[in-house]
């Protein structure tokens, strides 16, 4: 029988994991798994990490307040169990570490198939477009929000339910590593890189470096599983050469094994495109709009074909996708200005690729206005990047150009340099200078494109304008 909550013991886990039990009862029975005391229910595995402002270890004595079943944690903690010595603790030697190992056993204990993504552009569009796909026949486990990293990819695996059958999870990094990990922790039968871009440098150093830490996929994923490249990138095509295996390629290109063609653009009401796969062809008509989305929708229908789904499975489940909030999301304002919100995050190359987009849906006539947020974790391809920004604006014809962050001289500089007139220029301070920037000179028919990273918090800036 599958692995489930509320039937699982602590010394189950403890063998798992490698745990040393230094007090409490190894039958105790542990009803779920939790690393903040905050959202934690009772009878939970409290799972004490430590992270960039909080250490779990300070939690213990309010994760045993709360009803843990169990605490698990890599220094004595024993401490902060007053009155309470028979709640199960137990021992490891990293509890980042013991938490993927538990993941993996997990998902191992389960009959699910795993398809896993990355890469530096599109890894949750695509997922939450293969997950379309495959709803139609059953209820896939999906990650929700940003559960892509070393925390969160494990947690959504261990939320895995025995009726589940397959999975479709992303996979982010930031330092080199992180991808063999998740790779090791998922086990995937599917395994797809969606392209390389200049995201990440500052833990990776250059372009060849993303491609060395997206390709880690290909170092632990299984000789059995199927490997899924876009096959119009050059550089990952040859960093992935060495390894010596076949790939399933998806993309534009005449060879691709999945390929997209005939493309139209319907503006802000969307795509459409021929899908081609081994001698069947078919017309998908995506409700997203911007030709990026043809590359997202390609690589979706290259997991759900290895995943056994037929094609007019996959035709309908792209056509049932309606986009995600703040990623290239199109909105008509009240005063006939149409908002692109794409504030969800932001590097190098998700900003060219969504403004070869913004270009496109502009493409009759309308202007262009801008606003963009800095675009971080660059190192010290920082203020290059962001020059190369501004000149992206100047070169696409914007009307006007609104920057926000520590990075907005610089961007504002780089279209200066290509000759973008500076009274169409701004460096604003806060959320709502940008707004109120934006306001005052959009009108009927302008295209509004707003991007940034995450943190910058640009979302805020677009629901102003849809509440305006």
């Amino acid at each position: 029988m599958a692995a489930m909550w509320g039937r699982i013991r602590v010394s189950e886990i403890a063998d798992v994991i490698g745990g040393r039990m230094v007090s409490g009862a190894g039958d105790t029975v542990v009803q779920g798994l939790s690393t903040d005391t905050r959202q934690m229910g009772p009878g939970e595995a409290f799972w004490a990490l430590k992270g960039e402002r909080f250490d779990g270890h300070d939690f213990v004595d309010q994760a045993v307040a709360r009803g843990a079943s169990c605490v698990v944690a890599d220094r004595d903690v024993s401490g902060r169990l007053p009155g309470k010595k028979d709640t199960p603790l137990l021992m490891v030697a990293d509890t980042l570490r013991a938490l993927g190992d538990l993941a993996n056993w997990w998902r191992k204990e389960h009959a699910v198939r795993v398809a896993v993504i990355t890469g530096s552009v599109g890894k949750t569009s695509t997922k939450e477009m293969a997950w379309e796909i495959l709803s139609l026949r059953d209820e896939p486990l999906k990650n929700k929000g940003n559960f892509n990293n070393l925390i969160g990819l494990p947690l959504t695996i261990l939320g895995l339910r025995p009726e589940q059958r397959r999975a479709v999870l992303e996979m982010g990094m930031n330092q080199p590593g992180e991808i063999a990990r998740l790779t090791e922790i998922a086990d995937p039968d599917v395994g797809l890189i969606t392209r390389i871009g200049r995201a990440h440098l500052e833990g990776v150093g250059d372009l060849a470096g993303v491609a060395r830490a997206k390709t880690e996929l290909l170092t632990k994923i299984s000789r059995r599983s199927q490997a899924i490249l876009n096959g119009d990138d050059n550089l990952l095509m040859e960093t992935a050469a060495p390894f010596g295996r076949e790939f399933l390629t998806f993309g534009l290109g005449r060879d691709n094994d999945v390929r997209g063609h005939g493309a139209e653009d319907m503006g802000p009401e969307g795509v459409a495109f021929r899908l081609r796969f081994q001698g069947e062809e078919a017309k998908i008509r995506l409700r997203v709009p911007g030709q990026h989305n043809i590359y997202n929708a390609l690589a979706a229908a290259a997991i759900a074909l290895c995943m056994g789904e037929p094609l007019e499975n996959v035709v309908k489940g792209l056509e049932n996708y309606r986009g995600m909030p703040g990623r290239f999301m199109v909105t008509r304002l009240e005063n006939g200005a149409v908002l692109v919100d794409d504030t969800y995050n932001s590097n190098p190359a998700s900003l060219k690729a969504a403004m070869e987009s913004v270009e496109a849906l502009a493409a009759d006539g309308g202007r262009i206005i801008i606003g963009l947020g800095d675009m971080l974790e660059l190192g010290e391809n920082a203020r290059e990047a962001h020059l190369e920004a501004g000149s992206m604006v100047a070169e696409l014809g914007a009307a006007y150009f609104a920057a926000l962050g520590d990075y907005a001289e610089d961007m504002i500089r780089g279209a200066l340099d290509k000759g973008f007139p500076r009274e169409r220029t701004a460096v604003v301070r806060d959320h709502g200078e940008m707004v109120d920037a934006l306001r005052e000179r959009m009108r009927g028919g302008d295209l509004v494109f707003l991007k940034g990273s995450r943190k910058v918090g640009l979302d805020r800036v677009a629901e102003r304008l849809k509440a305006q």
